[in-house]
């Protein structure tokens, strides 16, 4: 049965993911350091996420996103709204954050400071053919997204399984231009 609304792929992705093995995670994450690696080598300053929980990745997709940019930003979630930002520098410097999310401790930057960014990693539940992606239903991405400049990847990363033909859209949803996937690597999406 294929999920119909937002609320049932999230039910249907979060309880998929808690049943990965420890394994596969770790091996998952390998492959998505190094394809993301090989997405910002060149990169003036990439905007990426701290991976929690279920999620694909892993710190040291961070790390080596630091080797291939000069400046890696991580979001700060304050209240609803575009997300703050803040460098990450290290995983020495993150600490616990609202939300369930980890941030660093430096300096807290503005939502327009995105726009210093190249390229985009976004988290994703899913994410479909057309670059719809799924999040966990609070917005933050959504109205951030809005002030990435056009033409900048936004690449959400997901696990294999999660590029799927089709997800339900909202008229707020900000489209993916990529999927980054273990076993795919990067993939370009139709942004119709």
């Amino acid at each position: 049965m294929t999920p119909a609304s937002k609320e049932e792929w999230r039910r249907h992705v979060l309880a998929r993911r808690r049943s990965i093995a420890a394994e596969q995670r770790t091996e998952e994450s390998k492959k998505l350091c190094h394809a993301a690696a090989e997405s910002a080598r060149g990169a003036t300053g990439v905007a990426a996420y701290v991976p929690v929980g279920s999620e694909p990745g892993s710190l040291d997709l961070l790390d080596a996103l630091r080797r291939e940019s000069p400046v890696v930003l991580v979001p700060v979630a304050r209240e609803p709204g575009p997300l703050h930002w803040a460098e990450y520098t290290g995983r020495t410097t993150l600490r616990a954050a609202p939300y369930g999310l980890s941030e660093p401790t430096g300096p807290v930057l503005d939502p327009e400071s995105v726009k210093l960014c190249s390229l985009v990693f976004v988290p994703a539940l899913a994410v479909d053919l057309r670059g719809i992606r799924l999040g966990r239903g609070a917005g933050f991405y959504d109205r951030t997204l809005d002030l990435v400049d056009s033409g900048i990847p936004i690449i959400a990363i997901v696990r294999d399984e999660e590029l799927v033909e089709e997800l339900p859209e909202e008229p707020h949803d900000r489209r993916s231009s990529h999927a980054l996937t273990p076993n795919q690597g990067l993939v370009a999406l139709n942004r119709e």
